[in-house]
């Protein structure tokens, strides 16, 4: 459950990293002034995203990134809404609110796969079985007076498969974390000079 968790974040950032990342192109293919506005808040957009990715899910931190993303979402659709009203024949408004609004919606499959956490019934099960387990096999292997040196390897290596299950689970703390390469690469190359010229 743990793996398939972190691997449904990691895939979430990826795409939201691709999705920002079309729209901010698309974007520099709309008229003045809305162009330069959408694409200073297309740069304050992946800021917030990035920041949410070393948030702890749930905190306070977090809940204000998700927030001031949100805030971002409502002035880039507003100016959008203005791009289609100002060129209603021009088809560069229409594809850019059509990735915009996909920028949108897989913000929210990002933030709800970082609140899919594994169940804590599961993980105490977990836990309580591994020391069930364990117990019965000390107990076992002290009627025969012998094996302690297993019982610590086998109590070792339980120990190493829940700490790796609880670091899976836990997306910004811990040893595995989620990566935010694709987010901090996209943010990077929007210091660039745009890529396409105002029409």
């Amino acid at each position: 459950m743990a793996v398939g968790r972190y691997d449904s974040r990691r895939a979430a950032v990826v795409a939201d990293a691709n999705a920002i990342g079309t729209t901010y192109l698309r974007a520099q293919t709309l008229r003045e002034p809305v162009r330069t506005r959408s694409l200073d808040l297309l740069v304050r957009y992946t800021d917030t995203s990035i920041a949410l990715s070393h948030s702890i899910p749930g905190s306070a931190a977090a809940k204000a990134e998700i927030a001031e993303g949100a805030r971002l979402q409502r002035s880039l659709w507003r100016l959008a809404g203005e791009a289609l009203a100002g060129s209603p024949q021009d088809s560069a408004p229409r594809l850019y609110v059509e990735t915009l609004n996909e920028m949108i919606d897989l913000q929210t499959v990002r933030v709800s796969a970082l609140n899919n956490r594994v169940p804590t019934a599961v993980l105490v099960i977990e836990i309580v079985g591994a020391a069930i387990g364990l117990g019965l096999l000390a107990l076992y292997l002290a009627i025969l007076s012998r094996g302690v040196i297993t019982v610590v390897l086998a109590a070792a290596f339980v120990s190493v498969l829940l700490l790796i299950t609880f670091a899976l689970d836990r997306p910004t703390r811990g040893l595995v974390t989620v990566p935010d390469t694709p987010l901090v690469a996209l943010r990077a190359s929007m210091e660039l000079p745009p890529a396409a010229r105002a029409p």
